[in-house]
């Protein structure tokens, strides 16, 4: 069964910076295409970024020039660096993984939340 639990939400003010991690175990890290997704609240999820099992990433318009997804595959973890927050950055950030490219895959960490807020 695979676990995903991502750290490093919290407060911040705008112009700040976050970065989350998210540790993954019960499956082989490096099979996994990974991404990160966030949920406002009043709102439906949204991709945020992800990143393949080659490295190769996808950055939604919200965060392009602002946000970096990384893995490491030595850790199990993937990364999301996030600078230049902006009020419209809150939400409960969440980690993705997907086996192989298949939806049915797909298993999701609790979430962690960025505020961010003067």
């Amino acid at each position: 069964q695979v676990q995903l639990v991502e750290s490093g939400g919290g407060l911040v003010q705008p112009g700040g910076s976050l970065r989350l991690s998210c540790v993954a175990s019960g499956t082989v890290f490096n099979w996994n295409s990974m991404a990160w997704y966030r949920q406002a609240p009043g709102k439906e999820r949204e991709l945020v970024a992800s990143i393949t099992t080659g490295s190769t990433t996808y950055y939604a318009d919200s965060g392009k020039g602002r946000f970096t997804i990384s893995r490491d595959n030595a850790k199990n973890t993937v990364y999301l660096q996030m600078n230049n927050l902006k009020p419209e950055d809150t939400a409960v950030y969440y980690c993705n993984s997907r086996l192989w490219n298949a939806p049915e895959t797909d298993s999701w960490g609790k979430g962690t939340l960025v505020t961010v807020s003067s």
